[in-house]
């Protein structure tokens, strides 16, 4: 189990981390926040396919075509772990990389898109405020690491949750049999 957990760990982070890497090269930076969302979950998903196709293959190869909820729940968060650190890693490689300040990024982003729905001058100066807060806590590693973390794992986990109730049936997807 740890092999494949291992495996398909590394799979999903590879592929997640190097489309961060490619995405925020192709930008120059940071891609504008409408596209990089979608850009970034849509990554995230393929990527973390190689939790159900994990799972599948330790059902199928290692357990003899039959494997229970919560042992394939278990081979999915693993492998999603193991991307969740490729992620941070690929993360904190692209900062490096770009010399990008992030967190300035954001922050304008949000406050800009407040200022065009008209937001009060009260509201946008509170608002200012919970940014300047924010680029604070997140130059510190410890803040940024385990935050970035969070935009992945929750992810890998529905995934987890969604592949364990599909494959623990022995008949979806079934192994063939040469």
């Amino acid at each position: 189990m740890l092999r494949t957990i291992l495996k398909y760990g590394v799979i999903a982070g590879l592929v997640v981390g190097g489309f961060e890497l490619l995405t925020f090269v192709a930008f120059s930076g940071m891609p504008p926040l409408k596209y990089g969302m979608v850009i970034g979950y849509t990554t995230m998903l393929i990527a973390l396919s190689a939790v159900f196709v994990g799972i599948k293959r330790h059902r199928d190869v290692d357990r003899g075509g039959v494997i229970g909820f919560w042992p394939a729940l278990g081979v999915g968060v693993g492998v999603s772990f193991i991307a969740g650190i490729f992620y941070v890693a690929a993360w904190e490689a692209v900062q490096a990389m770009t010399h990008m300040d992030f967190a300035s990024s954001y922050a304008h982003a949000i406050i800009a898109s407040e200022k065009a729905k008209g937001a009060s001058a009260e509201t946008l100066a509170k608002l200012s405020a919970d940014m300047e807060t924010f680029k604070v806590q997140y130059a510190n590693p410890m803040y940024r690491l385990p935050m970035t973390f969070v935009e992945i794992f929750p992810v890998g986990v529905l995934v987890s949750l969604v592949s364990a109730g599909l494959l623990r049936n022995s008949r979806f997807l079934a192994a063939r049999r040469g």
